[in-house]
């Protein structure tokens, strides 16, 4: 196979082009990658660092409100699209998988005029702009959240399943987590964390919950305050009792996340489509915040779907405080039969398989074409 994968700014749209390509690769040994993306985005360091082809078109988004620069987005994305039909004309793709971000528009667009087969992946419950006005010309559509089907009502092909980052974490192994911290397998610890560069928000709700941690025998913290928090963090940590603190584990970040979060018994986190997706085909229970601070405010659908199906408690970031994270993780790690319909909701929510999925969605507009 050759294949095109293009998605771009934050790594919830590059790591679900990543784990196609991977899944791909997999199932067709020989199969080539090709991945176009922006030269300002995430991307164009992560896909170089896996050893893919990466090349680069200029694109923005639109602003929300009337503006000159729109004229300019408009003229760059014509721009973008002519510099896409060049490089899918070179590399002669039996498909361009599109995950979003603003670069998918171009390229994918590009595709469609081409006669390319073509598939968007939407990684969030709420479609974003890009991926909206590509499935009208999209081959097909795969979907995170079985709660996306009716954004997509009307358009062929549409199907869901699940976020591809899901399976490569459903093997996760526990014990290296409970390892790699320094627990005893079997420990039971609340992990906390605000998404990879951390969250001051969720950082000082956990810090100002910590004495009552006290009150929960047995249960540790595993507290993942993202580098720029660390060291404020650690000055307030130790301020702690010591009986306390050898139950409290702060890091900057953890390297190994699905490992760590297998061995969880609970996760404090933002709700992001990739963490969802992991903790979903884990099957641990959550608690979730959603950053109001995204656009869109994606994150707070998301958190919905879980909660909805009960797998996790959500709390909007406003209403956020030490005392109600506090009640909240309590109530759950003192009733473990909570607990466990918390994770068989969440279990059912997962898809491990959802990069075999949507490689076999490609692989039939791939045959239909």
């Amino acid at each position: 196979m050759r294949l095109v994968l293009t998605g771009g700014g934050t790594g919830g749209h590059i790591y679900p082009a990543l784990a196609i390509g991977r899944e791909a690769m997999e199932r067709e040994p020989g199969t080539t990658l090709l991945y176009i993306g922006t030269k300002r985005g995430l991307e164009s360091r992560l896909v170089p660092a896996q050893g893919l082809r990466f090349e680069s078109v200029d694109i923005t988004g639109f602003r929300r409100s009337l503006s000159l620069e729109n004229v300019r987005t408009i003229v760059r994305f014509l721009k973008a699209v002519r510099r896409s039909k060049q490089l899918l004309r070179e590399f002669k793709p039996d498909a361009v998988v599109g995950t979003g971000g603003y670069v998918c528009g171009p390229v994918v667009y590009a595709a469609s005029r081409l006669g390319i087969p073509t598939l968007i992946h939407e990684q969030n419950v709420v479609p974003g702009l890009t991926n909206k006005f590509l499935s009208r010309y999209a081959s097909a559509v795969a979907v995170s959240f079985a709660d996306s089907l009716p954004h997509f009502a009307g358009r062929p092909n549409v199907k869901f399943a699940g976020n591809p980052v899901a399976t490569a974490v459903a093997k996760a192994d526990a014990g290296q987590g409970f390892a790699s911290l320094g627990l005893p397998a079997g420990t039971p610890f609340v992990l906390a964390v605000g998404g990879s560069r951390g969250a001051q928000a969720v950082n000082d709700a956990v810090l100002a919950m910590l004495p009552g941690l006290a009150d929960l025998e047995g249960v540790h913290l595993v507290f993942v305050t993202g580098d720029r928090y660390f060291q404020d963090a650690s000055a307030r940590l130790r301020e702690l009792p010591p009986r306390l603190a050898g139950r409290v584990h702060a890091l900057p970040y953890v390297h190994n996340m699905p490992e760590v979060l297998a061995a969880s018994s609970l996760v404090v986190s933002r709700a992001g489509a990739s963490s969802l997706a992991e903790i979903t085909s884990l099957g641990v229970p959550a608690i979730l915040v959603p950053s109001p601070n995204v656009t869109g405010n994606h994150q707070q659908p998301n958190a919905e779907s879980l909660a909805a199906a009960g797998a996790a408690e959500m709390v909007l970031e406003r209403d956020l405080s030490g005392e109600r994270l506090l009640a909240l993780v309590a109530a759950i790690m003192r009733d473990p039969a909570r607990r466990e319909r918390m994770a068989q909701a969440s279990r059912r929510l997962g898809k491990p398989d959802a990069a075999t999925a949507v490689y076999e969605q490609l692989r039939g507009i791939i045959r239909q074409s």
